[in-house]
C-alpha cells in the first residue's frame, strides 16, 4: 500500500508541474487569474482580481505576529512568487519559495531580481510532499491554495510539522469541500483538478492534530471562492477571443466549463475556503 501511494502521489505531482508548465496555462494564470498572486481574493473591498488576491496576501500576514527581518518562511507551492516579495518588501523577511513549476519558478526569479528582492527570496525547484534540507529550519509555512494538489495531504502538513521550528506557525488557504458534502457530486471539480478528492476543515483538524499541531485556528471566508470563480470566468469571457490566440481555444474552451463546474459547486454549499492556521508547540 505505500509503494502504491508513493505512486500516486509522484503521479499527482506530475500532472501539476506538466499543466503549470504548459505555455496555456502559464498565460492565463498570469493574465487572467492574478498575475504575481494566482490564487483565490478577498473581494470585501475590491472586484479587481489582481487587488483582491494581494488582499489576501496582506491579511494572511497580519495575521502573524511578529513578522521581522529575522523571520525564515516557506512557502509551498509559491506559484509566481507574489506572496513571498509582498513579505520581503513589507517586513524584510527571508522567504524560500517551494514550487514545482520551472515556468513559474524561472519568472518568479526573473521579479525577485526587477524588483531587487533577489537577495531575500530564494526559489527551489520541488514538492511539498519532500521537503529538502534539514528540519525545524522555518517560523512560518505558508501556502496558498496549493496543497489541493497533493494526492497525499496528509504527508503534506507532516512535512510542514517537520519544516518549522518549535513555536513556528503553519498558515494556508485551499479551497475545500464543505463537510457534510454528498458524495459524488464535485466530480466535476475532481475532473477539473485531475484528482479523486478535496480536503475539508474538518480533514485539515484531524490530521494537524494527529500530527502534533496545536491551536487550529479557522477563518471561513468560503464566499470568496464563489466571488472569485466568478470573477475570473467573466474576465475570461471578456477576453476571449484574445485568449484564444495566445493559449489556444481548446484550452480555453475547458477552461470556462471547469470554471463553471466550481461556481456551480460553491452556489450549491458545496465548497469550503478560508485560512487556516496552526502552531507546533514548544
Amino acid at each position: 500500500m505505500k509503494l502504491e501511494h508513493h505512486k500516486q502521489s509522484v503521479s499527482s505531482e506530475k500532472t501539476a508541474e506538466t499543466y503549470y508548465d504548459s505555455a496555456e496555462a502559464d498565460n492565463f494564470y498570469f493574465n487572467i487569474w492574478g498575475g504575481e498572486d494566482i490564487h483565490i481574493g478577498l473581494y470585501e473591498e475590491t472586484k479587481d482580481i489582481f487587488k483582491a488576491s494581494r488582499a489576501t496576501v496582506a491579511h494572511m500576514a497580519n495575521a502573524i505576529p511578529g513578522l521581522n527581518i529575522d523571520t525564515q518562511i516557506i512557502d509551498f507551492g509559491s506559484g509566481y512568487g507574489g506572496a513571498a516579495r509582498y513579505l520581503a518588501k513589507e517586513y524584510k523577511c527571508n522567504v524560500t519559495c517551494l514550487n514545482l513549476s520551472d515556468v513559474q519558478n524561472k519568472t518568479n526569479r526573473r521579479l525577485n531580481i526587477e524588483q531587487n528582492l533577489d537577495n531575500l527570496i530564494s526559489v527551489v525547484h520541488g514538492s511539498f510532499e519532500r521537503l529538502p534540507g534539514p528540519a525545524a529550519k522555518f517560523d512560518v509555512v505558508w501556502s496558498q491554495d496549493a496543497i489541493l494538489h497533493s494526492s497525499n495531504r496528509e504527508r503534506v502538513i507532516a512535512q510542514a510539522w517537520r519544516a518549522l521550528k518549535p513555536g513556528g506557525m503553519m498558515i494556508y488557504t485551499d479551497p475545500m469541500q464543505a463537510d457534510g458534502c454528498p458524495p459524488g457530486v464535485l466530480q466535476p471539480v475532481y475532473d477539473r483538478i485531475h484528482l479523486e478528492s478535496l480536503g475539508s476543515i474538518s480533514f485539515y483538524k484531524e490530521v494537524a492534530e494527529k500530527c502534533g499541531f496545536t491551536n487550529f485556528c479557522k477563518e471561513d471566508m468560503t464566499h470568496n471562492l464563489l466571488t472569485h470563480y466568478s470573477r475570473v470566468l467573466e474576465e475570461l469571457e471578456k477576453n476571449y477571443g484574445p485568449m484564444c490566440k495566445t493559449s489556444s481555444k481548446n484550452y480555453i474552451d475547458r477552461m470556462l466549463v471547469g470554471l463553471r463546474s466550481w461556481i456551480d459547486a460553491a452556489n450549491a454549499g458545496y465548497l469550503a475556503w478560508g485560512i487556516i492556521k496552526l502552531t507546533k508547540p514548544i
